[in-house]
């Protein structure tokens, strides 16, 4: 197990402003008697705690992405006692911004779809658990459904608090060009959202930021493919006047949300109280659920995916050779769902994920400590990267960014293709291998490692090697 950070106030900086601890590696790996450790601890601290009064927390994620970035989080504020049925996230159907808000996209959305959808969600939730209000936590693009939101819809009254990690509140850029991208900090969604207050005083503010490694807050456009031009923004982008805006140095654009001490910062301001404990507190028999979803319109969808089989085989750790059987089969219909699968919290698993118009899908998943319904499965095309004969490994970080010098990552012993210098700015590496039979690959990043096994892309076969952490 990882030993607890400590987050240390190191002075202020503007108003309202903290800077917070420094990045250091987590580690989540589990043994046997550290797991039985830990279950018996977790009686004491979860009865503890889990009479605690809370309010619902509904999570929002980011341009792209989907509810599953966020069951790391839950599972650190469920082993801190928290009730897991007063714990949400939301799937935005269409998740990729629009190139222009104005104006329909095909399998894009705009702000007030967003704003629409987000509505509906905490009308949903505060229906069904009885509370009056909720907490609200958005990571990047996320931020925005959610200022609009409490701006603009019925926030100010149904939201007690509000996080937004990463968020660029003042825009990735700010010209006079493309004015009508919600991204832009001149255009008239952020300057509505800015205009006047920029936070609403009935509602509990937190910003959380990187002091300068985020890839979308930063003065000049480099890692945004604007090499060598201002972006009018600064490395501050992400705070908002009268807020509490909290500084988490070295994390990246994603750690600010899904990193442990960014747990250690959302938890304290929701409760006023350090986090027991920021690993996961372990389950013995996880059960674990989610929806398979594709690609459409060059864009992921959080559309289900029906017609699409999926098979779970537990896979030797040093081999990454399937021990036995499949230990679950389904196929999905309408609603996408893959699951339930009971898994064992210590062993690690292939899913197979076949359906027509995608490569038959091999991930690698490290062991899962505690129980989900946001192990979302997301089909995706082959790209010209990865076409060809041989075989493709690719390692992926969904919840957060790969940095060199700052991450190991390596693929069978070397560093792989894809990722760039300077600020992190991308979650996968890749590496081809030629063809020939199935052979192990090791996978390692940071204090994370697993075994894969090389397959065909001739015989439409992709293999991902997809960490937690």
């Amino acid at each position: 197990m990882g030993k607890s950070l400590e987050l240390r106030e190191k002075g202020k900086h503007g108003t309202g402003v903290k800077v917070i601890g420094g990045r250091k590696p987590i580690v989540n790996l589990i043994g046997g008697a550290a797991l039985a450790l830990m279950v018996v601890l977790s009686m004491g601290l979860n009865a503890r705690l889990a009479a605690e009064p809370s309010r619902p927390i509904l999570f929002v994620h980011g341009n792209g992405d989907s509810a599953a970035l966020w069951h790391t989080t839950l599972w650190r504020f469920e082993s801190n006692g928290c009730d897991p049925s007063l714990l949400f996230a939301i799937d935005f159907t269409h998740p990729r911004a629009r190139s222009d808000d104005t104006k329909p996209q095909e399998n894009r959305s705009g702000t007030a779809d967003q704003l629409k959808e987000l509505s509906a969600k905490i009308g949903e939730i505060l229906s069904r658990t009885g509370h009056k209000q909720l907490i609200l936590v958005g990571s990047s693009r996320g931020g925005y459904p959610i200022r609009n939101y409490i701006k603009n819809g019925e926030g100010a009254t149904s939201v007690s608090h509000a996080i937004l990690c990463g968020t660029p509140n003042h825009g990735v850029w700010a010209t006079p060009f493309n004015l009508n991208d919600e991204f832009n900090g001149m255009g008239p969604f952020l300057s509505g959202l800015n205009a006047g207050d920029e936070i609403h005083p009935a509602v509990r503010f937190m910003t959380i930021r990187s002091d300068s490694n985020d890839k979308y807050a930063q003065p000049e456009g480099r890692f945004i493919g604007m090499p060598g031009q201002p972006t009018n923004v600064t490395y501050a982008s992400p705070e908002l006047r009268g807020a509490e805006n909290v500084v988490l140095p070295g994390l990246d654009h994603r750690e600010v949300a899904f990193h442990a001490l960014a747990f250690k910062t959302m938890y304290h301001f929701i409760t006023g109280r350090e986090p027991a404990t920021l690993d996961t507190v372990p389950e013995p028999r996880p059960i674990l659920n989610g929806i398979v979803s594709g690609w459409h319109n060059g864009a992921p969808t959080n559309l289900p995916l029906e017609g699409a089989t999926v098979e779970v085989y537990e896979v030797d750790p040093s081999s990454g050779q399937r021990m036995g059987e499949a230990a679950h089969r389904r196929t999905t219909s309408g609603d996408g769902v893959w699951g339930p699968f009971t898994a064992k919290s210590e062993a690690y698993y292939e899913l197979v994920i076949s359906a027509s118009g995608y490569p038959i899908t091999h991930i690698y998943r490290p062991p899962f400590p505690r129980s989900s319904a946001f192990i979302h499965l997301r089909l995706r095309p082959l790209d010209e990267r990865e076409k060809g004969t041989g075989s493709i490994v690719i390692l992926t970080r969904p919840r957060g960014y790969l940095g060199h010098g700052r991450d190991t990552f390596l693929i069978d012993g070397k560093v792989p293709d894809g990722v760039n210098d300077g600020v992190p700015g991308t979650s996968e590496g890749r590496r081809r291998f030629e063809p020939g039979p199935p052979r192990s690959v090791r996978v390692i990043l940071n204090n994370e490692t697993m075994t894969v096994l090389t397959r065909p892309l001739d015989a439409g076969h992709i293999v991902i090697a997809e960490f937690h952490y």
